[in-house]
């Protein structure tokens, strides 16, 4: 499967204490997504990048056209194996409009595809898609840099608000050695752990009343990058204000 979507998307950050009453405002105009589970679920990236970390820059540049690659997945990472169903995604800003494009196929099809430039057995529909990957992955040489993850719950709009998604990211962390999603390795916080990260996310506009209770609830809009984040915590560029570069334990990781 290939997806294709545009998006604009406001990003919050909230103290954890805060959240049960943002949940409860939320809960009675929006409906829980279905494959939001009590808890949220799991969602594990792994970010590409040059060696000179070209991506992270041109975000932090904040250019009006930039874009990322990186394979997500859905799920326990300790659980993932080649068979797994992963997401291969070029993520994209153009000015206010963040663009998404993606293919689904399994895990070790996908790492071959992108580790070893082995094009993948999409249907011919997708070609264009695949050889904008291959052509991107090749031309700058790009190799897995760093991962991040956290628990995802996700509300989505009901009646006029069909197309408006909200997100908290709990215990959000990465890493950028034994990249594997099920190499159990350690991983750190690229924020502190007693802070979530809330994305209002909408195809067309977002609600005014959505915009209006975040200020009520004295919300702080966050020019955050969680893959910068993590490229930052790790040390391979200069670290952020925000700091956050404890151990996690594994069993939350």
């Amino acid at each position: 499967m290939a997806h294709a979507f545009n998006r604009y998307e406001i990003k919050y950050l909230i103290d954890e204490k805060d959240v049960p009453a943002l949940r409860e405002e939320l809960a009675a105009r929006m409906d829980t997504d279905p494959y939001s589970p009590h808890g949220g679920y799991p969602v594990t990236s792994l970010y590409y990048d040059t060696a000179d970390l070209r991506f992270y820059w041109e975000k932090l540049e904040g250019l009006r056209f930039r874009r990322k690659l990186r394979m997500r997945l859905y799920g326990e990472p300790a659980a993932c194996t080649d068979d797994s169903t992963v997401h291969v995604e070029i993520k994209q800003r153009v000015n206010r409009v963040t663009q998404k494009r993606r293919a689904s196929l399994p895990y070790g099809e996908a790492r071959r595809w992108l580790d070893e430039l082995h094009r993948p057995d999409l249907p011919d529909e997708h070609r264009g898609f695949v050889a904008e990957v291959t052509g991107l992955v090749a031309a700058l040489d790009l190799r897995p840099v760093a991962t991040t993850g956290y628990l995802r719950e996700a509300f989505i709009g009901r009646g006029a608000d069909a197309g408006l998604r909200v997100t908290f990211d709990h215990r959000v962390h990465g890493r950028d050695r034994d990249l594997h999603f099920a190499s159990g390795a350690e991983n750190r916080f690229i924020i502190p752990p007693k802070l979530a990260i809330v994305e209002l996310k909408a195809d067309e506009r977002v609600p005014y009343w959505a915009t209006d209770l975040a200020a009520r609830l004295d919300l702080s809009v966050a020019r955050i990058s969680k893959y910068c984040r993590s490229v930052e915590t790790v040390g391979l560029a200069p670290r952020s204000v925000l700091g956050g570069s404890h151990l996690i334990d594994q069993e939350a990781s």
